[in-house]
């Protein structure tokens, strides 16, 4: 490997976790925090779901002047925006101050997340994308196993705020690398030269019913990720106890199956296709949040729960990879676009569904795991019935 391709998948992979960075990172710091600015459960799960409204709008402009003026320079422009509210954030006396700013932060960090997938497709199709897509998602899957329990040692020593001085260095850290390590990757010939164009072809992207299919059921399928992201930390510490330390580390034995996941389409797409990778996890899936909800509901054991999260978790990691590099092959010439209509897709349904998780019983941990299941059934309906052929 060469080391272009070294600081190309450090960056991007990086970059591209800038959703689970500002999430799983500061589920251990939830607590704290809501007892901190005198508000509810639901009001420090609103601070998760108004980062996520922010990366999902964010994409819908990055995406597209990025197809017109090329990567580099919206990239720069977003991760300077994250790193200067993360360290904003750390002044703030209200929630509502920090849900604003929660929202801008995500428009900043949307940046990293739709153009990490974009620069991948510049550069690399077909098989070769689905492996290197695997390898950014596994790198991806690692922020998940690492971050909460950096989040929970930084909250350990000094108060919620602190893990958001973290954040904002990381952008000012990533900042640089962007301005001195990577280069430009859509060269002026392969640029829309008609801004509005640019726009224009999202309206045409989401009339591609073949396009659609992968990126409805893959958001629906995350959607169960983000209600795991905002119940997790109420359930294993409120109901079972864990500390902050203790969940953390729990959190990250989960966020492995991520990582397997990822990695395993990278070793089985020159045995099998993707599409019939990807039509089996699903199923696959499907029984396993049915077994944990029908186990849960009659012995509601913390082992069991653990054991069922982390099978979701492969699954995740599996149907992330599979359908992301199979909806952008389809969009080579609209790299920009088609990543972000994905990103806008995940990000809109993780918003809607995370304060769902608050709304019910928080004494029991069966709400996050039906909600989950509720999810993965609507994906895997859109995938099996919604026909792949076009509109247009």
């Amino acid at each position: 490997m060469t080391r272009h391709r070294k600081i190309l998948i450090f960056l991007l992979g990086t970059l591209s976790a800038f959703g689970p960075l500002s999430m799983d990172m500061y589920l251990p710091a939830l607590p704290a925090l809501q007892a901190d600015l005198h508000t509810s459960q639901a009001g420090a799960q609103l601070s998760i779901t108004a980062c996520l409204l922010g990366l999902a709008l964010g994409q819908i402009f990055i995406g597209p002047l990025s197809d017109h003026f090329g990567r580099r320079k919206p990239l720069l422009v977003g991760v300077f925006i994250y790193a200067l509210t993360s360290g904003v954030m750390i002044l703030v006396p209200r929630i509502e101050i920090l849900i604003t700013l929660r929202f801008i932060q995500g428009l900043g960090g949307s940046a990293g997340q739709v153009l990490a997938r974009s620069i991948a497709r510049d550069q690399f199709s077909g098989a070769k994308l689905s492996r290197f897509i695997g390898v950014l998602m596994a790198i991806n899957g690692l922020f998940p196993i690492i971050a909460p329990i950096l989040g929970g040692v930084i909250i350990h020593f000094t108060p919620w705020q602190g893990v958001f001085a973290f954040l904002g260095l990381l952008g000012l850290v990533l900042f640089l690398g962007i301005c001195y390590l990577l280069p430009e990757s859509l060269p002026l010939q392969r640029r829309q030269a008609n801004l509005k164009q640019a726009f224009r072809d999202l309206g045409s992207l989401a009339g591609d019913r073949q396009f659609m299919n992968y990126v409805l059921t893959q958001g629906f399928i995350l959607g169960g990720l983000f209600i795991y992201i905002a119940g997790s930390t109420f359930i294993f510490q409120g109901i079972y106890h864990f500390s902050p330390q203790a969940f953390s580390l729990l959190y990250a034995f989960n966020g492995l199956g991520i990582v397997l996941g990822s990695n395993l389409v990278g070793q089985l797409v020159n045995k099998i296709s993707e599409e019939v990778l990807l039509r089996r996890t699903l199923i696959a899936g499907l029984g396993v949040a049915g077994l944990t909800f029908g186990l849960m509901l009659v012995q509601p054991q913390a082992y069991i729960l653990i054991s069922g999260l982390f099978l979701m978790m492969l699954v995740i990691g599996i149907v992330n990879t599979a359908a992301t590099a199979q909806a952008m092959n389809l969009k080579g010439q609209q790299a920009g676009g088609a990543s972000a209509l994905i990103g806008l897709v995940t990000n809109i349904i993780g918003g809607l569904a995370t304060p769902l998780v608050g709304g019910f019983n928080s004494h029991s941990p069966l709400p996050m795991i039906g909600l989950i299941l509720g999810a993965w059934l609507i994906g895997i309906g859109i995938y099996f019935l919604l026909p792949k052929n076009s509109l247009s």
